[in-house]
């Protein structure tokens, strides 16, 4: 089932065209990636999702129902300009944030002191905004997003700024949460990221909707059959095109020697690997997919 679908969504602003009959469908209990580059239309369909702005045609449905303004309250938004206020002290500005949430006072304070020791931000409560390292800011903004146990959770770039150990402790909190029955939407330009994280992907390009689906499936839909053979040859004997693939390319590698073979779609991998070891060692054999990064530069160039 879909927690969020959007469907034949339109948008402009005076003669530009932000989204263009976008649809999307967001599976419930998952993480959905929201992909594109700047200006594609990501900010404005997510703006849309939260009823900050709505769509000039097209529908948004939120669990198979028009969305409606109290839904907002099973939404949590970390948008991807930060914003806090400087001048108030770290705990007063998260407990009003959580307040705004609908928590009670001694709810909020009592959850806020536990994530604050999570993030290890404790000492901070007392200090006030401006004091804090951008970093710091984020782990707080990050807290109120999801404080209220949102079912759906749309982070906008959640690790810009964070070194590579914070970015491992958010990427667990993302995972618990998809756990715990959460779905999230990430946008985000990090596309290491979305293999690691994403079940399903979206990716907008000049106001349209390019692909969407499952990420396994994108990635093997994108491949081209290759394989990567690493082999020794004691008598320098080398790999050859065949009737069951075509030779790309045969190398130096390290000790040893590395081969692609782009594979005929109807052959097995066993009748490969077993014409392969008559005439070489064998150290590895894998299947080449695709990266997010290289199918997200040909669709968008």
């Amino acid at each position: 089932m879909s927690i969020v679908s959007c469907n034949n969504v339109v948008k402009k602003f005076n003669q530009f065209t932000a989204l263009d009959s976008v649809s999307i469908d967001v599976p419930e209990a998952s993480i959905f990636g929201l992909l594109g580059p700047n200006g594609a239309g990501k900010t404005t369909l997510i703006r849309i999702i939260n009823q900050i702005t709505v769509p000039d045609t097209g529908e948004v449905l939120f669990r198979g129902k028009p969305i409606k303004p109290s839904d907002i309250a099973f939404i949590g938004y970390l948008p991807e300009e930060r914003g806090l206020y400087k001048k108030m002290k770290v705990g007063e500005q998260a407990l009003y944030l959580a307040r705004l949430k609908g928590l009670s006072q001694s709810d909020a304070n009592r959850e806020l002191k536990q994530w604050f020791v999570k993030f290890g931000i404790q000492a901070w409560w007392n200090k006030k905004v401006e004091e804090l390292s951008k970093g710091m800011a984020q782990k707080v903004q990050f807290i109120t997003t999801v404080l209220h146990k949102p079912s759906l959770l749309i982070l906008d770039e959640p690790f810009s700024g964070f070194d590579p150990v914070n970015v491992q402790l958010i990427r667990k909190e993302i995972l618990d949460m998809k756990a715990n029955g959460a779905t999230i939407i990430l946008s985000t330009h990090n596309m290491e990221s979305v293999e690691e994280l994403c079940d399903n992907i979206a990716l907008i390009n000049k106001s349209k909707l390019i692909i969407s689906g499952g990420l396994d499936q994108i990635r093997r839909e994108h491949g081209r059959n290759e394989v990567e053979v690493i082999y020794r040859s004691e008598s320098q004997t080398q790999l050859a095109t065949n009737s069951h693939f075509n030779l790309i390319s045969d190398e130096v590698y390290k000790n040893e020697r590395r081969a692609v073979l782009e594979v005929n779609k109807d052959v097995a991998s066993r009748a490969i690997l077993g014409e392969l070891v008559e005439k070489v060692d064998i150290v590895s054999y894998r299947e080449l997919i695709p990266r997010m990064n290289d199918i997200f530069i040909k669709l968008v160039s």
